[in-house]
């Protein structure tokens, strides 16, 4: 199930990308309005376009995705909670006692002190 909501979501993402570079935006007819000829950039714009509508579902379709995509991560954490290794104020935290590792090397052999050499006369 959690593959179908990626593929679904991922191909959501190319698409609502590619529809909102396709579309024309609000300033297109910028050079117009300075002119007085068009009164549609301060204005109403009319019905919405095809790309409006497509990018409002697609938008839908990827917030719906994300949301399914985030529960499963929820339930794995319900038991947890962020504050469960925070320290807090009056509480002293103890930190386990790990017993020292032994160690796997030989005892070391005695050591003798080497003889002074006498000086000769």
């Amino acid at each position: 199930m959690a593959i179908l909501i990626t593929s679904v979501h991922v191909l959501a993402c190319f698409v609502l990308i590619v529809v909102v570079l396709l579309q024309a935006g609000k300033g297109a007819n910028m050079g117009a309005a300075f002119g007085g000829s068009s009164q549609t950039v301060f204005g109403t714009t009319g019905a919405g376009t095809f790309l409006g509508k497509m990018t409002t579902v697609v938008a839908v379709v990827f917030m719906i995705t994300s949301l399914g995509l985030s529960h499963p991560a929820l339930q794995q954490n319900k038991t947890r909670s962020l504050l469960d290794g925070a320290s807090r104020p009056g509480v002293e935290r103890r930190l386990p006692v790990v017993p020292a590792p032994q160690s796997t090397l030989p005892p070391a052999a005695p050591t003798q002190k080497a003889p002074v050499p006498t000086p000769v006369k």
